[in-house]
């Protein structure tokens, strides 16, 4: 997790969230899947007794092997927003949509997680979207691709504090982007690694 957030209260109806302390401005890495990050299998889950099952499965994301990964930092709090500041891209890190200010909550828009459940969220203003669908990623892919690629504009120009925990399977993909020399790959990509794991099993 970017180094310039921290936990606080939010509401009691949500609980805590993750909030800059410092400007994050719009195109740095604000959260990267990393090496210290806890890597579990369902079944493995499934065993657990009920306290910590139900914290993993609250948590954690699915990841495109069929993998929960529980963030080993507070990355495991950034809360959902059908407006987020943050944006998911192909390469398991997202960056700022915009730029986040001191004090502002980062959010990511949970329907990006291809979530195998859906679930009612508190009404939003600027959005008319009320649920979080395990499909939501058909239908919105193309906005966040658009987000991620307006971030990817800046990304070169922002100082990168977490630029060395890129996974090394994407360092020269994410050096073409940044430098204009290839297109995003589009956050499609990884729900059709979802699917081709699917139809091996």
């Amino acid at each position: 997790m970017h180094p310039d957030t921290e936990i606080r209260y939010v509401s009691k109806e949500i609980g805590i969230g993750v909030f800059a302390t410092k400007l994050i401005p719009k195109g740095t890495i604000v959260w990267i899947k990393d090496d210290l990050d806890i890597i579990l299998d369902e079944d493995y889950i499934d065993s657990l007794e009920d306290i910590r099952k139900n914290f993993i499965y609250k948590y954690a994301y699915e990841d495109h092997d069929g993998k929960y990964v529980l963030c080993w930092d507070h990355a495991r709090y950034i809360n959902h927003s059908f407006n987020p500041n943050c944006v998911d891209t192909a390469y398991d890190f997202e960056l700022a949509a915009r730029d986040i200010q001191p004090g502002e909550q980062l959010t990511a828009d949970y329907g990006a997680l291809g979530d195998d459940e859906d679930f009612e969220c508190m009404p939003e203003e600027g959005s008319t979207r009320t649920k979080v669908t395990a499909n939501d990623y058909l239908t919105y892919y193309a906005e966040w691709d658009l987000m991620a690629i307006e971030a990817f504009k800046y990304f070169k120009d922002v100082q990168q504090p977490l630029r060395h925990l890129i996974n090394k399977q994407y360092t020269d993909k994410v050096n073409a982007i940044a430098n204009g020399a290839e297109p995003l790959d589009s956050i499609l990509t990884i729900f059709s690694y979802d699917e081709d794991a699917e139809d091996e099993k």
